[in-house]
């Protein structure tokens, strides 16, 4: 497919993410006197239009990996973050309401902010990390009580497609906390909508999930370390021929390896 035919189809999904954006987040105000999960419903259907655009109009396609592993219980589910797809995606594709731990500063945003604020969110302010993860631990609980499950990035950010950020153990600090089980999830989005770049690509995103990581027993470090290798040596399985760099590959094996654990 030629440069000129990906950035009109880009384009034209972004346009259409914008318009969406301005007439749904207004009309999610008038769903705030609903019961929660109705209005969680509601408001999601940004994201399945969205999901929906860029399969039609960028070719952007998904699969999933391991569903039948999401149990019918409270998780904390622990995903890789290569993307902005998947966090439009999990919204409205797992079976539960979703609770994400974000920066504080999303809520600012003119329009989306104001959609996720209806949504009992976790935003937390980064630069008091004491506070913030008290925090989390205060809210996360009451959510998984409620029958949300948590959804947390621990690399942080996005990575690019080939390489691994440092994980970080704030998810599995919460399930040590809380006594949650956690659910590993790779993806490989970035391949079709990669970081920092307007062009999407068409292409077959697998969602891999895997199966539940009871923190009984464990430390939070011990349990993060589980989570790392899983995902990574899923990534491997998952990503096109050729992604992972030699180096990269020596990498995740040698974190994979249970010296390091």
């Amino acid at each position: 497919m030629s440069s000129f035919i990906l950035f009109l189809r880009s384009l034209v999904f972004v346009l259409l993410m914008i318009v969406a954006t301005l007439i749904w987040a207004p009309l999610c105000f008038l769903f705030a006197p609903l019961p929660y999960n109705q209005r969680y419903r509601l408001t999601s259907f940004w994201n399945v239009f969205v999901i929906w655009a860029a399969k039609v109009i960028c070719g952007i396609r998904y699969e999933f990996k391991g569903y039948e592993n999401l149990p019918d219980a409270p998780v904390i589910l622990l995903s890789k973050h290569q993307s902005a797809w998947e966090t439009i995606f999990y919204l409205y594709a797992m079976p539960r309401p979703l609770v994400y731990v974000f920066k504080k500063e999303l809520l600012y945003i003119p329009f989306f902010g104001w959609g996720i604020a209806l949504l009992r969110m976790i935003p937390i302010d980064r630069s008091k990390s004491r506070d913030a993860f008290a925090q989390v631990v205060e809210q996360g609980r009451r959510r998984l009580a409620d029958g949300q499950w948590i959804i947390m990035f621990p690399e942080g950010t996005r990575s690019y497609v080939g390489k691994k950020g440092k994980y970080k153990g704030g998810g599995t600090r919460l399930a040590v906390e809380t006594n949650t089980v956690v659910v590993p999830i790779a993806m490989n989005a970035g391949e079709c909508w990669p970081k920092n770049s307007f062009i999407k690509k068409p292409g077959l995103i697998t969602v891999s999930i895997g199966k539940p990581m009871s923190p009984e027993g464990l430390t939070s470090a011990e349990l993060l370390q589980q989570v790392e290798n899983w995902i990574e040596s899923e990534m491997r399985v998952i990503s096109s021929p050729g992604i992972y760099s030699k180096d990269n590959l020596t990498e995740s094996l040698e974190a994979a390896t249970p010296d390091s654990a």
